[in-house]
This record gives C-alpha cells, sequence and structure tokens, in this order.
C-alpha cells in the first residue's frame, strides 16, 4: 500500500452520486477510500468497480460476521472486486478470522483487518452483552485472536493503538476510524482522537469523514489533516 494513502476518507454516502462527487472534488487530494454497508447496499459492487478502476486503494467495510463458509465466501468476493482491506468481525472467532484469511491468500494485494469494538461502545454497552471487561481490555483480547489468526491488521480507535502496538509488534496495520481534528464533532465515536494522536501513537492509517465530506472544500479539509500526523508513520505501512 502507498505510504501516501495513509489518511482513509469514509465514503458514507446513502447514494452513489453523492460518493462520486466527493470523490471528484478530492481529485488526487485522496487515493483512499472507504466503503461501508449503506454504499454499498445503494450503489453494489460497481460503485467499488469504478474506485479500482480510478487506481484508487479500497478499504471495504463489511464487518463481517457469519459462518466461517460464508466469510470466506465474502472475502473472496472482494478480493475479485479488487478491494485493498476488508474487515472482519473479531467476534466471530478464531474460526471465522483464520477463513478469512485463507481466502485472502490467493489476492496478495487484499489485507485481512479484525474488527475490536466499535468507537461508538462504551465499557456500559459492552456490559449490556454479557461482556465484562472493559473496551481496553476487549480490543486487546480480539487483537492477540486476530494476530494468532493471521489477520493482517485491526480496527480499533486511537485512544487503544499504543496497546494494540505493543502487542501486534510494528508490522501489523492499525487503522483508526473516530479522527478528527480539534474543535470538530466526533460524531457517533465515543473515543475519538487527532490525526497526530494517532499516528504518534503507532497507527498505520487513519479514517475520516464528516471532517473532509462536509467541508466546504473537501480537498482543503485533506491538506490540513495530512499536514497534521507526526512526521514519522508506522513501519507497518507499505
Amino acid at each position: 500500500m502507498d505510504r501516501d494513502n495513509r489518511i482513509i476518507v469514509a465514503l458514507d454516502c446513502d447514494d452513489r452520486a453523492a460518493a462520486e462527487g466527493i470523490v471528484d472534488r478530492l481529485g488526487e487530494e485522496c487515493g483512499f477510500y472507504k466503503v461501508g454497508l449503506e454504499l454499498l447496499t445503494v450503489a453494489g459492487p460497481d460503485v467499488v468497480r469504478h474506485l479500482v478502476a480510478q487506481g484508487k486503494e479500497v478499504f471495504l467495510d463489511l464487518k463481517l460476521f457469519e459462518i466461517p463458509h460464508s466469510v470466506a465466501g465474502a472475502v473472496r468476493a472482494a478480493g475479485a472486486l479488487g478491494v485493498s482491506m476488508v474487515t472482519v468481525h473479531g467476534m466471530g472467532g478464531a474460526g471465522v478470522l483464520s477463513a478469512a484469511v485463507d481466502a485472502a491468500r490467493a489476492f496478495p494485494g487484499l489485507r485481512v483487518l479484525a474488527l475490536t469494538v466499535v468507537t461508538s461502545m462504551t465499557d456500559e454497552d459492552l456490559a449490556g452483552i454479557g461482556v465484562r471487561s472493559s473496551v481496553g481490555e476487549q480490543v486487546v483480547r480480539l487483537a492477540r485472536l486476530a494476530g494468532e489468526a493471521g489477520c493482517h491488521g485491526v480496527i480499533a480507535s486511537p485512544q487503544e493503538v499504543a496497546a494494540l502496538r505493543g502487542v501486534l509488534g510494528p508490522d501489523a496495520l492499525i487503522v483508526t476510524p473516530g479522527v478528527t481534528l480539534p474543535g470538530d464533532a466526533p460524531a457517533d465515536h465515543v473515543r475519538p482522537g487527532t490525526p497526530r494522536a494517532a499516528f504518534a501513537a503507532g497507527a498505520s492509517h487513519i479514517v475520516v469523514g464528516r471532517t473532509v465530506t462536509r467541508a466546504a472544500d473537501p480537498a482543503a479539509a485533506l491538506r490540513r489533516l495530512r499536514a497534521s500526523p507526526a512526521p514519522q508513520a508506522s513501519a507497518a505501512v507499505g
């Protein structure tokens, strides 16, 4: 993956025209986009093919949580689309994570990332579903499971990056949503952080959404973000 593509812009749009409008306005400023469930459901896989055909990298954020056979099939479908990253839910367990990694082997450019704990969840939310650990403890537990299964990295909030880098080592990808500039509203993220803090802690990539996509000048907003990170990124990027 290109070292210049450490900032991933989330196309959290409810129609394809809006997503393509953002891509057009960003132009050469952005080479990496996240496509999630909303846009994929509305626009279908053609929106991914269109981005890949333009030379963009795609992070397909599916958070796959199914039986291993179904997860493997979805990962193969993602690889055939030409995406660079796909997410599998760490709570699916070792069998699901291993099935995803095995399916990705046929696609050398595809990286399997395990979702740890979504950035909208708190300790209380975990307790509500019967998980007695704190968010930090659960993130580390699932990250270890992902590493043992052979995943290329994890998804976690900026606030867990430093602990994860210590657990996973220098080569793992750590992709962090919930990143905003100081003064920006964190939206649904309850464990946010700034780009500088995320990269300084060891994040390989950050995911940004409204800070860029709802700005009056998205390209200028992205340049402002790019100027914010600490100058040295993790060795995991590349």
